[in-house]
């Protein structure tokens, strides 16, 4: 996974730790009728919901319940998702190098699958 720049992650960091309120000031929000299975009460409503998260400008939507309401509490969960995987600290990659043992070992394992595929080949041909 690869993480996001520092102010990314401050951003999004800041905005999980706001609660449901303050976190529907920071979205846009936009009602559509969805379409789809759901019947007269699904097709002709706004129920359906979209947010677009101004600062990281994540955009989710919620279209399965018949009622904006729902959809509008789903809507906000699958966005504190989606900040979620933006406050990812990786851990610091620390180069090595392998042990004497290790490239001995090596190289003896090709030594032998070199003797392997020498005494398969056919002794006319060489």
């Amino acid at each position: 996974m690869e993480a996001a720049p520092p102010h990314i992650r401050a951003m999004a960091r800041a905005s999980l730790a706001l609660d449901d309120d303050k976190l529907w000031a920071e979205c846009d929000v936009d009602l559509f009728v969805a379409s789809g299975p759901g019947g007269q009460h699904r097709n002709k409503t706004e129920s359906a919901v979209r947010l677009t998260h101004r600062p990281s400008g994540i955009v989710v939507t919620a279209t399965e319940r018949r009622s904006q309401l729902q959809n509008r509490l789903v809507a906000l969960t699958r966005l504190r998702e989606k900040l979620e995987p933006l406050t990812f600290v990786p851990k610091p990659r620390r180069p090595t190098k392998p042990s004497r043992s290790a490239k001995e070992r090596r190289l003896s394992e090709k030594k032998r699958d070199g003797q392997t595929k020498k005494l398969r080949r056919d002794p006319e041909s060489s």
